[in-house]
């Protein structure tokens, strides 16, 4: 792994700029108060802190690969201190040397020299704690960053199987509807039965078509949930009547894709399939700046047995709508004395909808 310092311009910038600081400083702190000459206190602060600069440049290395994953304390504070024993005579041994052969002709700043090596050494110590410090807050940030892009990626993974799970429920029971609806029609009526087999291609071509972000216009999707009705109609004749009233307003609006014909197949399957009249099944579509308000209304028989619940398909779309918006709020049923409603409040912002 890179060095932070290289990975970011700017903190390589600010890493320079605080040891030019640092250089300054010293250089006017060994020539106002230790009486040192300015050339002598310029080498003196240039020499040991660019070594240092280096060496800490380079303890990032030693703590990611050597000392970031030991778990016991105590041998990370061992280790920790032999290191720092070894950088800091390094440090002091190479400074001290190559300033002897610079100012081997000044004896006063010699005997200086041999004089400092305990507060410089107290000082290394310092800068080495400085040093990990911020290494190690730099490696618990890396590490929490890649941990939430883990869990964000695995949060992903399992939201995307969920839907397809949702959605494999969804498809095998329609299909397996209509295949019963075309093995009747073979005999009875071959014409109906060939025109059900293209509408029933058109429709799964549209279903297996469908995008990874998993929306759709209503405008698309009413084309297919048109087609899925004209296979119903086929099976179920005048019995079925669908009147759509949704404004132009409404049909570029993004929606969630395969969230209408479970809908409607609840409704046929509730209020068609039990009454021997003509069942009106009606959409309606009421645009407003928060929400796109969809009605989906079907009559049933008062006399027929009303089931219990929600049933499996609009169970999957209230929790298809609560994994894509993160909300539990987005379905609600109403059930009248002879009819039933089903309203979609699908949110105008797509900022819940991931990729």
């Amino acid at each position: 792994m890179l060095n932070p310092f290289i990975k970011n311009r700017n903190y390589l910038i600010i890493y320079l700029a605080v040891w030019v600081v640092i250089i300054l400083i010293q250089t006017a702190i060994l020539s106002y108060y230790q009486g040192i000459n300015l050339f002598s206190s310029l080498n003196d602060a240039l020499v040991f802190n660019a070594i240092l600069a280096l060496i800490g440049f380079n303890i990032w290395y030693v703590l990611r690969f050597n000392l970031k994953d030991h778990q016991n304390i105590f041998d990370l504070i061992v280790n920790h201190l032999l290191a720092a024993i070894i950088i800091i005579a390094i440090w002091l041994a190479s400074g001290y040397f190559i300033l002897r052969a610079l100012e081997n002709q000044s004896a006063e700043y010699l005997e200086f020299l041999d004089q400092s090596l305990p507060w410089r050494a107290v000082i290394g110590s310092f800068f080495y704690l400085i040093f990990i410090l911020i290494y190690y807050m730099i490696l618990y940030y890396e590490d929490l960053q890649q941990k939430m892009q883990i869990e964000s990626e695995l949060n992903n993974l399992v939201r995307e199987a969920e839907l397809n799970a949702l959605k494999s429920q969804i498809n095998p029971h329609f299909l397996f509807n209509s295949l019963n609806s075309i093995s009747s029609l073979t005999m009875s009526s071959p014409e109906k039965a060939q025109e059900m087999v293209i509408k029933l291609s058109d429709f799964l071509r549209y279903s297996l078509s469908h995008d990874r972000n998993e929306t759709t216009s209503l405008r698309r999707e009413l084309e297919n949930t048109e087609r899925y009705l004209d296979i119903e109609k086929i099976r179920f004749g005048k019995r079925l009547t669908y009147r759509s009233k949704v404004p132009e307003a409404c049909l570029d609006a993004e929606i969630p894709n395969m969230i209408l014909q479970p809908i409607f197949e609840n409704a046929i399957k509730h209020g068609v399939y039990h009454s021997t009249e003509e069942v009106l099944v009606e959409m309606r579509c009421e645009p407003n700046e928060e929400y796109l308000l969809l009605h989906i209304q079907n009559d049933f028989d008062p006399e027929a047995v009303r089931p219990k619940g929600e049933g499996i398909g609009l169970a999957n779309i209230r929790k298809r709508l609560q994994l894509i918006y993160q909300r539990s709020d987005l379905l609600e049923i109403r059930m009248g004395k002879i009819d039933f409603e089903v309203i979609l409040k699908i949110p105008r912002k797509k900022a819940h909808i991931n990729s």
